[in-house]
């Protein structure tokens, strides 16, 4: 099974004050253990980096740490990259939702899913996916 995880997911698995930590870590687990095959959008390593390293958490998170946890617990992903006509359609589909602003980091992240052809989309924000069509819709699950 292929699993896209949403940066939102990666973020909860690693920081362990974070109240969806268990779940997000469990299923984090097992794309370590090879059990899935997890996969991350390219985009989502930045995204999840800048999140990790100004979440206001004592101790604060280093971009040292960050960077440590990033290589260690996604060493078995697949990294989708997105070309520039992935930009274009994503972009494409905010304009005919008439969706403005930040909600093109989920179309990303939507659209990555489609070019890996995955299986699931876990999130902890669903409604950012389910709005975007109803292919996405149908593979959002939230980690339990």
């Amino acid at each position: 099974m292929k699993v896209m995880f949403d940066s939102s997911v990666i973020v909860a698995a690693l920081v362990v004050s974070h109240q969806s930590h268990s779940a997000c870590v469990q299923r984090l687990n097992q794309a370590l253990q090879q059990n899935i095959q997890g996969v991350i959008s390219t985009h989502s390593l930045a995204e999840i980096y800048s999140v990790m390293t100004r979440l206001p958490i004592q101790p604060k998170i280093s971009p040292q740490l960050a960077q440590k946890q990033l290589t260690a617990n996604l060493k078995n992903f697949e990294f989708v990259p997105l070309l520039v006509e992935d930009y274009q359609a994503a972009i494409a589909q905010m304009v005919s939702l008439n969706i403005p602003g930040g909600g093109i980091f989920d179309a990303l992240i939507a659209q990555a899913a489609l070019k890996a052809n995955v299986d699931q989309l876990l999130t902890l924000n669903p409604k950012h996916f389910t709005r975007l069509n109803e292919t996405i819709a149908n593979l959002v699950q939230v980690p339990q």
